[in-house]
Order: C-alpha cells, then sequence, then structure tokens
C-alpha cells in the first residue's frame, strides 16, 4: 500500500481515480481517497518470485502507481509479504 498525495488532478484525471477507485489489491492497483481527492491510499497485489524481497515489492508497486500516470507524492509505503502469513485452522469441536 502506498499512502500519498496527489498533486494537482485535472478533471480528466480525476474521474480516471474515481473509476480505478475500490478496496481490492489488483495487479494494477485501486485508489482509495478523501472526499477531496487530494490526499490516497494505493493498494497493489506485486507478485513476488522466490528471491523478491520488500524493495522489489517498492519497485513493482511504484511503477503500478506511476502507471496511471498522475502526479504523486509517497507519505509512506507498507509491504506485506504474503508468503509469510501463517494461517491458524481452528480445531473441530468433538
Amino acid at each position: 500500500m502506498i499512502r500519498g498525495k496527489f498533486g494537482g488532478l485535472d478533471d480528466v484525471g480525476r474521474a480516471a481515480v474515481l473509476a480505478a477507485g475500490g478496496t481490492a489489491f489488483t495487479e494494477a492497483g485501486t485508489f482509495t481517497h478523501d472526499s477531496t481527492l487530494s490526499a490516497f491510499t494505493f493498494r497493489c497485489e506485486v507478485p513476488a518470485g522466490l528471491d523478491d524481497g520488500e524493495n522489489d515489492a517498492v519497485r513493482e508497486a511504484t511503477a503500478a502507481l506511476d502507471a496511471h500516470g498522475h502526479p504523486y507524492q509517497v507519505l509512506h509505503v507498507e509491504v506485506t509479504d504474503m508468503r509469510q502469513i501463517k494461517i491458524r485452522r481452528k480445531g473441530r469441536r468433538g
């Protein structure tokens, strides 16, 4: 997830951000934003290779954000490596 601020969206940019809105993690990325479309959170899924690390994920997520073509300033980047997530399964009750 990349949190940031847009740098002066025009009407076309505003419409594009609204069209790419959502809370899903996709490879193209989705935006959530404040009511003025100035601050945003960009959610992006980055498929990872065996040796990829956090820096690789940040580079790929930034490239996905850049592909949208909007001027922005990054405030915070957060990476979650899903390979490290452990799922706890509840035992069956007898």
